[in-house]
């Protein structure tokens, strides 16, 4: 079993940028795939980006591609997300997840955050 926290959401203009956190504990972080995920409000909770386990051949959602950069510190046991030119559609809770597996689907990914929001202002 792994805990995961988020950190680092905020409020930002838009082209502003954040780095997102999430911190993990528990079972060995580095043999989890990583994921990053969003939910806006009314909408269903969507795939931003995930990462393997070495950190290598990261994914990501076609919205964000350009402009997040997944990471991963095995070390750390932390997972990052650098979000760029920001645009006040990437408005959401912002959620870190695990998983054995490399997967796009939210309902794959076993242990979650407790999300962190980002706001994006126009």
């Amino acid at each position: 079993q792994v805990q995961l926290v988020e950190s680092g959401g905020g409020s930002v203009q838009a082209g502003g940028s954040l780095r997102l956190s999430c911190a993990a504990s528990g079972d060995t972080f580095s043999t989890y795939v990583m994921g990053w995920f969003r939910q806006a409000p009314g909408k269903e909770r969507r795939f931003v980006a995930a990462v393997t386990r070495s950190g290598h051949t990261p994914m990501y959602a076609d919205s964000v591609n350009g402009r997040f950069t997944i990471s991963r510190d095995n070390v750390r046991n932390t997972v990052y997300l650098q979000m760029n030119n920001l645009e006040p559609e990437d408005t959401a809770v912002y959620y870190c997840a695990s998983n054995n597996y490399y997967r796009t689907d939210p309902s794959e990914y076993r242990y979650w955050g407790q999300g962190t929001q980002v706001t994006v202002s126009s």
